[in-house]
């Protein structure tokens, strides 16, 4: 090793030239580069070495200055076809000559440079080079081009990101929507960390990041957590503050194909021929469907008629929404698929396309509407005397709201005696219903409802008109319950076994009201369904199906495609294994789209806690979830929210407390309250 020669080296992967000073040590040499830095290398670290000339730490500059123009990596493509043709390797000095027919120091080094760099044509082997096959430059081409590109649309991604940041319309390309996707699906995760009780921390331990995501946040300068994925999100203007994580994680269809869209225009424009050519007609009856005032499905419609005989007949009319389909087409498998209409604060997700399901599906006031209506008598105690069922023509004469009917029934209209009838025969039921060992279980029912951000909760009071529905709704689904089973139809029946209630004195020893309801509902058993009839033991009836909500519910659908064909004397489109089986997924997806639902309610009732947490609210203590660590189920009265809540003082079953949220997380799904004396509540109105 010579004082003066020219090396070059590496410094933490950046290349360097620099002049050999003088020995450290016995194996090490000072060498001193273009900045004036000193560096203890050995031998061995040299990547080059520039040799016949001593040189001066302030020669680097001219002599790279003289590298400089030959430093082009496309020349090495000429060379490449040449060696590979010849099957020859090359040296540095070997290619400076092919490349610049010289083989002066700096065309030696520029050919060393030019090759050391080079990732498509040539791999070192010793101190030479020699030339890649073709499918290998082919192959590595192809990879560099993969590269390039992925940098210039990473490059793209951040311009659009940035834009989007500032609120600015935004088209986001294929390769953003892998990206973005990505993201989505890890934040996700913070539904599957509230459900397991994971910290932030814990939860990216048990599901680390993909790499994209890991590279896309890292790329934006943020954390790869599902919190903050969900926040980029947010930011881009892609998902809501509030956006339905429990939704998006069922992946539940909320939106109809084009396809599905298609085929209902094709209905509503030319209606199928009905199948039911011998509809009875009953437009002459005065036929009143009642619901919320934003209910837009409307399926369910009733009426009362006095006989010749003086005999009084209920008539339940349900809409007929297999008018305009047949079993397994299109739009019949669509449902199928959804289940259910799903209710959220947000909106609802039909399970029919909404032109059709609040077109001709619906009963509509004032228009004739295809039905299946049961005819009832009942005999003097409640119970179902004669039946009839037909498939059948009304003309809905009144769209009432239930604060319509029970404002009629306080006020005694005579004007609509059938309302009154109607709701004492509903009386009767319901105590027939008891006598038959019905279980009744009161407790308050909440309608949240988020429009334009805000939040409404509305209490669902056990009213004469919700009383007066419920009833004729049972009524039908029993009438149809008898039917199937007088001849021997596989129906989608409902059961739900006999509960092991608290010994009577057990519950006498509870506080009446909520606190003993909330006793009974611990030990109710689930339903459960069956293509052959089964007791109800919470309605107290020995057969029952639901048919009163085909737009809405597809079980209640299958039943409806059961009994029209059995009464047109044709062959039920679906056998019993078939029933079994179109009933088990239908079951699978409905238990799903519940479970959305009460999540989504459980989230904004939190978050309108949030919104008023400086408020005061009564509530009363239900049921304990954990007595030794004083954990119970409170009831806020005027939400009709129950919620758990920790005590610092032994309370008592149904003990009226006042209190204020201290703490609330919707997102985290965590809430904690604190008691509140009197003055305090008044101190906060």
């Amino acid at each position: 090793m010579d004082k003066g020669m020219l090396v070059e080296f590496r410094v933490q992967g950046d290349r360097r030239l620099g002049v050999v000073d003088r020995p450290d040590g016995k194996t090490r040499w000072f060498v001193i580069d273009d900045r004036g830095q000193s560096h203890s290398l050995a031998p061995r670290q040299f990547t080059y070495e520039i040799r016949g000339q001593s040189y001066k730490p302030s020669d680097i500059a001219n002599f790279l200055a003289e590298v400089q123009p030959y430093l082009d990596p496309s020349s090495l493509e000429v060379a490449w076809e040449l060696l590979i043709e010849a099957g020859e390797s090359a040296t540095p000095a070997q290619m400076a000559n092919l490349l610049f027919s010289d083989q002066s120091q700096a065309l030696c080094y520029a050919a060393h440079y030019l090759l050391s760099e080079d990732k498509i044509y040539f791999k070192q082997k010793g101190d030479a080079y020699e030339p890649r096959s073709a499918s290998q430059v082919a192959e590595r081409k192809h990879q560099l081009e993969v590269e390039a590109t992925r940098a210039r649309e990473q490059q793209e991604f951040l311009l659009r990101t940035d834009r989007a940041m500032k609120g600015e319309a935004v088209e986001w390309q294929r390769y953003d929507r892998q990206r973005l996707d990505a993201i989505a699906k890890y934040a996700i995760l913070l539904v599957e960390g509230t459900r397991q009780g994971l910290n932030p921390d814990a939860l990216v331990r048990a599901y680390p990041p993909p790499a994209i995501v890991t590279e896309t946040m890292s790329t934006l300068g943020r954390n790869a957590t599902p919190l903050t994925a969900f926040q980029l999100l947010v930011d881009l203007g892609l998902w809501s503050p509030h956006e339905n994580l429990h939704l998006r994680r069922s992946q539940i269809p909320v939106e109809f194909s084009t396809e599905v869209i298609s085929v209902a225009q094709q209905r509503l424009e030319f209606p199928p021929p009905d199948p039911d050519t011998q509809r009875l007609d009953l437009t002459h009856l005065k036929v009143y469907t009642i619901d919320d005032q934003s209910t837009s499905e409307i399926d369910d419609g009733v009426s009362w008629e006095v006989l010749a005989e003086g005999r009084e007949r209920l008539w339940i009319h349900i809409a007929d929404p297999t008018r305009w389909l047949l079993p397994e087409d299109e739009l019949d498998l669509e449902a199928r698929r959804r289940g259910t209409t799903m209710y959220l604060p947000t909106g609802m997700s039909s399970m029919f396309p909404v032109a059709l399901a609040t077109g001709p599906m619906s009963l509509i006031q004032g228009q004739v509407c295809c039905a299946l209506s049961f005819g009832v008598i009942l005999d003097a105690a409640g119970a179902v005397q004669e039946y009839t069922i037909h498939a059948s023509l009304i003309k809905p004469t009144y769209r009432l709201t239930y604060e319509d009917v029970d404002e009629m029934l306080d006020l005694g209209v005579q004007a609509e005696p059938e309302i009154a009838a109607i709701a004492n025969w509903a009386r009767r039921r319901q105590a027939w219903r008891q006598s038959q060992g019905a279980i009744s279980i009161s407790l308050p029912e909440t309608a949240i409802k988020v429009k334009d951000d805000e939040i409404t909760i509305e209490v669902l009071n056990d009213s004469s008109s919700r009383q007066l529905v419920a009833e004729m709704m049972i009524l039908a689904g029993e009438v149809a319950g008898r039917y199937g089973q007088a001849h021997n139809l596989a129906l989608p029946f409902r059961g739900q076994p006999q509960p092991e209630l608290p010994p009577e004195e057990e519950l006498l020893q509870l506080p009446a009201g909520f606190v003993r309801a909330c006793a009974m509902r611990r030990c109710m058993p689930k339903s459960e369904m069956s293509i052959t009839p089964t007791r109800h033991a919470g309605l107290g009836l020995e057969m029952y199906t639901q048919a009163t909500s085909p737009i809405r519910r597809y079980s209640d659908l299958l039943t409806h495609f059961q009994l029209k064909a059995h009464l047109r004397g044709e062959t039920p489109p679906f056998s019993a294994e078939a029933l079994r089986e179109v009933m088990q997924s239908v079951f699978a997806m409905t238990q799903e789209m519940s479970l959305v639902e009460r999540q989504t309610n459980r989230y904004w009732g939190l978050e309108y806690l949030r919104r008023h947490a400086q408020d005061v609210w009564q509530a009363i203590v239900l049921m304990w979830l954990r007595e030794d660590s004083r954990l119970a189920l409170i009831l806020i009265e005027d939400l009709g929210l129950q919620l758990p809540m920790t005590f610092k003082r032994g309370v008592s079953l149904g003990e009226q407390i006042l209190i204020k949220v201290a703490y609330v997380d919707p997102r985290q799904d965590t809430i904690q309250f604190q008691e509140v004396s009197y003055s305090e509540a008044v101190a906060a109105n």
